[in-house]
């Protein structure tokens, strides 16, 4: 690892250890200060967040198992590179699990939820104004989240919360690679007016042109130039 990220990390509390270096790595790739591909030293990680190797090799094998590292024998741990197949894939199961969670979700919908989902998109236009790319995500993920946690199936949030984790990779790259980042944000707008409405088949076509329109933009601005 590079002499740059020295001093980036913050101090740590001794509880809940792993977790916390596990949440400081999680951050720093979002955030593109680890890049893909790079190679993580365990002795520079642990000298720059001030604990011993061991917990930061645990929560190197953590991030690996959320699909953000990867490890290589005898080489240790590096960023995970998504290609245009890695996030096919990943869309193609999210929009699985969304699909069966807004049909849910239409059919008990409630003035309660409504309201909590329209202060959620309206935090999230606010953050659109502060240019903060990890907070963005964050409650963008947040506003997906109380979907799941409002169609009542337990199963079905934790198949998206252990997804969520490589969502992160995919969403950073949506800002990156979007003309216009805010209309992600506006766009929830779209899928509250189509749970309101109580209709499968409106939420269903939400559902669709809201995660198809970020999975064209983020394999679209990762794909190789043709060649010829």
């Amino acid at each position: 690892m590079n002499t740059k990220h020295a001093a980036s990390f913050p101090s740590l509390r001794q509880s809940n250890l792993v977790e916390q270096v596990a949440d400081v790595l999680t951050e720093a790739i979002i955030a593109r200060r680890l890049e893909p591909g790079e190679r993580l030293s365990e002795v520079q990680l642990a000298r720059d967040m001030g604990v011993s190797r061991a917990p930061v090799r645990e929560a190197a094998r953590l991030l690996e198992s959320r699909g953000l590292l990867v490890s290589r024998p005898r080489r240790g741990f590096f960023v995970r590179e998504l290609d245009s197949d890695d996030l096919a894939d990943v869309f193609d199961l999210r929009l699985c699990l969304e699909r069966h969670a807004f049909q849910l979700l239409a059919a008990r919908f409630t003035p309660e939820m409504h309201d909590a989902l329209h202060r959620q998109v309206e935090i999230m236009c606010d953050v659109a104004k502060e240019g903060d790319d990890g907070r963005k995500i964050e409650e963008d993920l947040r506003f997906h989240r109380l979907v799941f946690e409002f169609a009542g199936n337990r199963r079905l949030l934790k198949a998206f919360d252990d997804l969520s984790h490589e969502l992160r990779l995919c969403m950073a790259l949506i800002g990156r690679t979007h003309a216009d980042p805010d209309s992600i944000v506006t766009s929830h707008w779209a899928l509250v007016e189509a749970l309101a409405s109580g209709e499968a088949d409106n939420c269903r076509a939400a559902v669709d042109y809201h995660i198809g329109v970020a999975r064209d933009y983020v394999i679209q601005g990762i794909a190789p130039p043709p060649s010829g």
